[in-house]
């Protein structure tokens, strides 16, 4: 029998999140205790519904899991087919990235005199459990790809807005941008809040 989805897990970071928000902390703050807070979702691969868990073979996908009333944040995961990958893009919010299930390469990009953009440094690899943070201070362009060239990898990523309607770009090499809005891949949100099957389960 498979055991019931843990979706109180989601629940508990939602709430803390908005917790912490509701306190109007600067930035430096909602980056660290956020990813204290993403690192303890994460740490479970026991609440992700399967439908916001498919890959698409054509691209990666970004199922929105909430947003906050106020648009304040929105948590997404991002499932990656084998060898997927986004093209070089920035955020323009804050953003926390967790990685739940495979690995992901992210690749930092700086922009030189001539406004080009090249490479800042190595890859970061990031496996189950491990949280890096964005922004427009700490560091906002970048391209994350699946680390895993043979299986599907999801991360779970929260920004400080409804993210699926943030003016954003992407960016040429030679630093041109091209403006975008992402959108989402689902019609749909998950139901956090039907309590009922929890409590016949418990």
């Amino acid at each position: 029998m498979t055991a019931p989805l843990r979706l109180d897990r989601l629940r508990t970071f939602i709430g803390a999140l908005a917790d912490l928000l509701d306190t109007s902390p600067d930035e430096s703050v909602i980056l660290d205790q956020g990813k204290t807070l993403l690192a303890e979702l994460v740490a479970h691969d026991d609440w992700l519904p399967e439908a916001f868990a498919q890959p698409d073979p054509a691209r990666y996908q970004q199922f929105l899991l909430h947003a906050d009333s106020q648009q304040r944040f929105s948590i997404v995961s991002f499932v990656w087919g084998p060898g997927q990958e986004t093209p070089v893009h920035d955020h323009r919010v804050w953003g926390l990235i967790g990685m739940l299930r495979g690995a992901e390469a992210s690749q930092s990009f700086e922009r030189h005199a001539d406004g080009s953009l090249h490479p800042e440094g190595q890859a970061i690899r990031l496996l189950p459990g491990h949280v890096e943070a964005v922004s427009p201070t700490v560091g906002d362009i970048h391209r994350v790809s699946n680390a895993h060239q043979d299986r599907t990898s999801i991360s779970i990523h929260v920004y400080g807005a409804n993210i699926g309607a943030v003016k954003r770009a992407v960016f040429l090499p030679d630093g041109t941008e091209k403006p975008f809005i992402s959108g989402y891949s689902n019609p749909y949100l998950p139901n956090l809040w039907d309590l009922s099957k929890e409590s016949l389960a418990s």
